[in-house]
């Protein structure tokens, strides 16, 4: 399957850069803890789905750990940000597998 960074609901779920991020919100004193993969919303298990990116041959899904925090820092998990004018809570931060450099899962 590949390879798993976070769980958000069916048809959300995105990657951006650290650069395309305006933090807007305060880091809420119940985010989670970074080392452990991000499972933070409340759904039914229908409307869940898992940010997962596919590798040929992969059977079941690796999942990574997140960063607290964005490595200059401006960004930490759990925190509210606007992404191409709509607001998002970050879910993930870390390497990818599908690209080079530090990404930020929303």
């Amino acid at each position: 399957l590949g390879v798993c960074y976070f769980e958000c609901p069916a048809g959300k779920g995105v990657f951006a850069q650290p650069a395309q991020l305006s933090g807007i919100g305060a880091v809420p004193a119940n985010a989670p803890a970074a080392a452990a993969p991000i499972a933070a919303v409340s759904a039914s298990p229908a409307l869940v789905s898992k940010a997962v990116v596919s590798q040929a041959g992969d059977e079941t899904p690796e999942t990574l750990p997140s960063k607290p925090k964005t490595a200059d820092g401006s960004i930490s998990l759990g925190q509210q940000v606007m992404w191409n004018g709509k607001m998002s809570i970050v879910r993930y931060i870390g390497e990818v597998r599908f690209a080079a450099g530090e990404w930020v899962g929303l």
